[in-house]
């Protein structure tokens, strides 16, 4: 058996010739990105875009720097380094083709909770143009009752108080930002890039929330300084498995310690408002617009509502797998039907996509076999996802009078799962949500009371107050309870 190579600079040349691998010199290429939460849509995403952009002979002044700021990301970076921050990524087609490409444009990473003066200075660098994040919406510390900065987190107060040792990143940003005004450089631009809806816009008021804690007249800088544009993001990305790693031992020889798998397709949709230059990502794919509102709400609305449709049902139904819902032919109808009836009727026109396509295709992405995106990651945190996904979609149709019935059975199926953590069959589901204990407590009084589920506000707000709802999802509910095959119910939707 022969031994499998490592992953690193030395041995590119040795890997097979059907792994594509950097042509670039990497040893010329400087950092102009600071990355804040490397895992893997990142480098299935920006660091991907990037790494096109420098093998097509670009300025080389792009390069990521990837940061951890919390004791996990321990693993990454050490795997990373050890790997000269090389990773493969594993590119899986419908049809079973299978794409293998090492990806080479992050080329550092720096542990914040080790040394944040590193750090700090690192993004106050002159040439760092870019801070761009992938935090998951629980790291941008929102107060969940009025939806502004959490000012009362114990990491805040340290942070505040302690301006050259922060924990949070918005103690990064801040202080990074003051070194810059201070050495009188331009600002650098802060982008997120998770999946979160107007997600500059929210950066920019955690930011600054944080920003008039600490000092009110460097807050007042960085509100006329810095840009935070907009972005809508999109590639599937699951979770990476052991079968993975193996898959590169036994068909290539290949040691990486991480590899990130990830569907063909990919989107970024980018405002362009930059404070400091920004790379030339259009060149590689990437749009820049001067509106992202309408492409993100197509994508929120359609794909991740979407996933929230079958992944919820799917995992009631006992499926654990996307594409075994898309391959199940009243699932994949259900979904159309949900696109068809409620979502796309209450959408506005986005420029330049053919909606009907998009529908389609994202049918066609949720059911390619090769990714089997796991429904327990999608159905994870649901109750920061469905108020942004779902509900704005109830609610429109609820104002114009259309169809709710497909979506509130979607809500009906989410209240039986935060119930009994379990599909029908009584298998245990695994319930990951910061709200886990609430839902778990409203769910459980369903018997008693048909709307106690959503009189949890934080999630569903005054919707139970809404006469036509609450008599639509009081049926769905008693539907569900007494009968928890929601394909059923499912079936008797569509042809009502």
């Amino acid at each position: 058996m022969n031994i499998p190579i490592s992953l690193n600079n030395k041995n590119l040349a040795q890997l097979s010739d059907d792994i594509v691998r950097p042509h670039y010199d990497r040893s010329c290429v400087t950092t102009g990105i600071v990355h804040v939460g490397i895992g893997g849509f990142h480098r299935s995403h920006e660091a991907f875009y990037t790494d096109l952009l420098l093998e097509s002979g670009a300025s080389s002044q792009w390069g990521i720097c990837g940061v951890g700021l919390r004791e996990p990301d321990r693993k990454m970076a050490k795997i990373l380094k050890q790997q000269d921050y090389l990773y493969t990524l594993i590119v899986k087609h419908p049809d079973g083709r299978i794409e293998t490409k090492v990806i080479g444009s992050i080329i550092d990473f720096m542990m914040g909770c080790d040394d944040p003066q590193s750090v700090i200075d690192r993004m106050a660098h002159p040439d760092t143009k870019i801070v761009s994040l992938t935090i998951t919406e629980g790291g941008y510390n929102i107060d969940a009752e009025t939806g502004d900065f959490d000012a009362s987190n114990p990491d805040v107060q340290h942070d505040v108080q302690n301006a050259t040792q922060p924990r949070l990143v918005f103690g990064f940003l801040t202080e990074a930002l003051r070194k810059r005004r201070d050495q009188g450089l331009e600002a650098f631009t802060i982008q997120s890039c998770d999946n979160i809806q107007h997600n500059g816009d929210l950066t920019r008021k955690m930011v600054l929330g944080f920003a008039k804690l600490q000092d009110k007249d460097l807050a007042n800088w960085i509100e006329r300084e810095v840009s935070f544009p907009n972005a809508m993001v999109d590639r599937i990305t699951p979770v990476t498995t052991q079968s993975d790693i193996d898959f590169l031992r036994s068909e290539f020889d290949l040691d990486d310690q991480w590899p990130v798998v990830c569907e063909p397709f990919c989107q970024w949709v980018i405002e362009d408002k930059f404070s400091a230059g920004r790379p030339e990502w259009q060149d590689v794919g990437a749009q820049f617009v001067g509106d992202v509102k309408p492409y993100e709400e197509m994508k929120l609305r359609l794909l991740n509502a979407g996933h929230s449709v079958l992944g919820i049902l799917g995992s009631v139904f006992g499926y654990q797998t996307i594409d075994e819902c898309v391959h199940d032919d009243l699932f994949r109808e259900f979904l159309k039907q949900f696109y068809d009836r409620e979502a796309a009727p209450v959408l506005d026109a986005v420029e330049g996509i053919d909606l009907d396509q998009y529908k389609a295709t994202l049918i066609e992405r949720f059911g390619n076999p090769n990714i089997r995106d796991n429904l327990a990651r999608i159905c994870l945190g649901s109750s920061s996802k469905l108020p942004v996904f779902l509900m704005p979609t109830i609610r429109k149709n609820l104002s114009s009078g259309g169809s709710i019935q497909l979506a509130t059975l979607v809500i009906a199926a989410w209240c039986y799962y935060s119930d009994r953590h379990a599909d029908r069959h009584g298998n245990s589901l695994e319930v990951t949500d910061e709200l886990k204990d609430s839902l778990h407590e409203a769910a459980k009084a369903t018997d008693q009371d048909r709307l106690s589920f959503l009189k949890v506000k934080s999630v569903f707000g005054d919707l139970a107050n809404n006469e036509r709802f609450a008599d639509t999802y009081s049926e769905m509910i008693q539907r569900v309870y007494r009968e928890p095959d929601v394909t059923k119910h499912m079936r008797s939707i569509l042809e009502g």
